[in-house]
């Protein structure tokens, strides 16, 4: 019956309005420090069975096929890409990007994450009013570990490849040690639960985070005044977004014809 068009294309729609808001996102992030664009898959229905396959029939032949009527789709879930994004030069001596795989661990409310420990690619930081390092954003979220930096040291504020922080001091021409940046990584990071403000929690699908410093096992290096850019593809979004504007047209075309196909069988009873 058209009744299942009707909730087929009705299905659809809803589908659809969920990947156009992943897409909005996408492009509304396409100048967010370290985002990590989004995806929204898909997938069909259960199908209502009419015709077994392989069915005898009254002449004693087999069906070669079923018949099966599907009832839509829904979307399956969003997968978020980890691709690298592209190095931008700042220039400003608390600005890292870690070239390759890692994310910088950093301090909220136990409510939010596990063990109160969040994970993000954003490398844009600034120091607070005590001196540690946190993260330039409204939040002022700090590293972990904490890592202070004296009053009275000289900027600017080195950082080793190794994520070692070096500092110089008044009166000495050496660099002083006062802290080690750590990075973590994930079996699956598209199993990360995502917190807004670059942020992402651990969960049972992202696996516990392996820990340790930038360079060992398979961690990616620290580049200083550089920041990661938003992996979104502007060209490749706007391209979704026009795929899905005609999706949506096309669904709301099933709907008007199941509706007036559902209005002719209303009319014959009478």
């Amino acid at each position: 019956m058209a009744a299942i068009a009707l909730q087929s294309a009705a299905s659809g729609l809803s589908a659809l309005s969920t990947k156009l808001d992943v897409v909005a996102n996408n492009l509304a992030n396409v100048n967010t420090e370290g985002f990590k664009a989004s995806r929204a898959n898909f997938q069909d229905l259960l199908y209502v069975e009419r015709e077994q396959p392989g069915v005898e029939t009254a002449t004693g032949d087999q069906r070669p096929m079923g018949l099966y009527v599907g009832l839509g789709v829904k979307v399956s879930g969003t997968q978020v890409s980890f691709t690298q994004g592209a190095p931008i030069t700042t220039n400003n001596d608390l600005d890292l990007f870690i070239e390759g795989d890692g994310f910088f661990r950093v301090t909220v409310e136990d409510s939010l994450a596990p063990g109160g420990i969040a994970y993000t690619r954003a490398g844009n930081f600034a120091l607070n009013a005590d001196g540690e390092i946190v993260l330039a954003n409204s939040e002022g979220r700090r590293l972990d570990p904490v890592i202070s930096i004296p009053e009275d040291a000289i900027r600017p504020i080195q950082v080793s490849a190794d994520g070692r922080v070096l500092v110089r001091q008044p009166g000495s021409e050496a660099l002083t040690e006062v802290g080690q940046l750590e990075l973590a990584n994930f079996i699956n990071p598209a199993g990360l639960k995502q917190l807004g403000a670059n942020l992402f929690a651990e969960t049972v699908a992202s696996g516990p985070p392996q820990e340790g410093n930038p360079l060992e096992d398979n961690r990616g290096g620290i580049r200083q005044n550089m920041l990661e850019s938003s992996n979104v593809d502007p060209t490749r979004e706007l391209i979704e977004l026009i795929r899905t504007q005609r999706a949506f047209e096309m669904n709301s075309q099933s709907i008007r014809a199941a509706d007036e196909a559902l209005s002719t069988i209303a009319q014959l009873r009478r």
